[in-house]
């Protein structure tokens, strides 16, 4: 049997020409693209389509990624023959321009993409129509979803998941001087987690919740609210941090984000054209991240 090589990757997308990351059939997902390049290229055997290529995160329909990783396992003869350069240029070149291809590296056999340090997330909570930003008293609402707890109020809970997550923290995020949104860091997200937490964090700038409506939320579990589920069109994930592996970080933050227009009446038109806009720069910012962040040292060719 031929030997093989399990490779760590990194990927990221811009999410609305997607039907979330995970493979589905007859729709457009990211591990769909991935796989149908890999095959293309002949690197991953058919047999191999369903279980081979692992993402870390899973992300929903319409959710931008700046950097997420996965594990593939392909021969080591071929994995011999190339570079990281030179592997990520094919695989790039092949898949569509909303998606790409950061790097790659090789790992040990055990290696979970899955079993990650932390994964960090923000969510421009100005592109919600309505939004207000309440001043200092942001970071005491923030200060709410930090901790370790059960989070099933924030979630959409899969059988057999268990509720239990650890959040490190939760800050304002600013672009310039401003407060666009918010960045929050955990171990791990349950499904729709960060999304759900916006929506509370929406529903108290509006009046609509109170903090202590929050904190029941998190310290009774057991007594099911809903406080909706915020457009995945704002979320971005961040980063994904793996203990044993280290990636080349963006060390700039030059971008700018058009402050929404403020008016005692805001036409309809006026706001959607906001939106349209503001949705372009966040992809705009994301193709500059990640011309900083996939930018590989020069590898010569292993028989040089």
């Amino acid at each position: 049997m031929e030997e093989r090589v399990r490779l760590a990757f990194t990927i990221g997308y811009i999410g609305k020409h997607f039907h979330g990351s995970q493979i589905q059939p007859d729709v457009k997902t990211v591990q769909g693209e991935l796989i149908r390049v890999l095959r293309q290229l002949r690197w991953l055997n058919s047999q191999d389509e369903g279980h081979n290529l692992v993402l870390s995160s899973r992300t929903d329909a319409g959710v931008n990624v700046r950097r997420n990783g996965g594990v593939v396992t392909i021969a080591k003869s071929l994995w011999d023959s190339l570079n990281r350069r030179k592997m990520v240029r094919a695989i790039d070149d092949r898949l569509p321009e909303e998606i790409v291809f950061l790097d790659v590296k090789e790992v040990h056999d055990e290696w979970n993409p899955r079993l990650a340090e932390s994964r960090i997330y923000r969510y421009r909570l100005e592109g919600i129509r309505g939004w207000n930003y309440p001043g200092d008293i942001f970071q005491d609402w923030l200060n709410l979803f930090v901790g370790t707890y059960d989070a099933r109020n924030f979630a959409r809970l899969e059988e057999g998941k268990n509720p239990i997550r650890k959040i490190f923290r939760c800050n304002p995020w600013l672009v310039g001087n401003r407060v666009v949104g918010f960045e929050i860091v955990g171990e791990a997200f349950l499904w729709n987690q960060v999304r759900r937490i916006a929506m509370a964090l929406y529903g108290l700038s509006t009046g609509e919740l109170t903090e202590d409506a929050v904190r029941a939320a998190i310290s009774q579990p057991e007594s099911p609210v809903d406080f909706g589920v915020a457009p995945p069109e704002w979320l971005i994930l961040w980063d994904v941090i793996w203990p044993d592996l280290s990636y080349q970080d963006s060390r700039t933050s030059n971008y700018i984000f058009t402050e929404p227009p403020k008016a005692e009446y805001l036409e309809r038109t006026m706001m959607a054209r906001w939106e349209a806009g503001a949705k372009l720069e966040m992809q705009s910012m994301l193709y500059h991240e990640w011309s900083a962040i996939g930018r590989l040292p020069y590898m010569p060719h292993k028989s040089d």
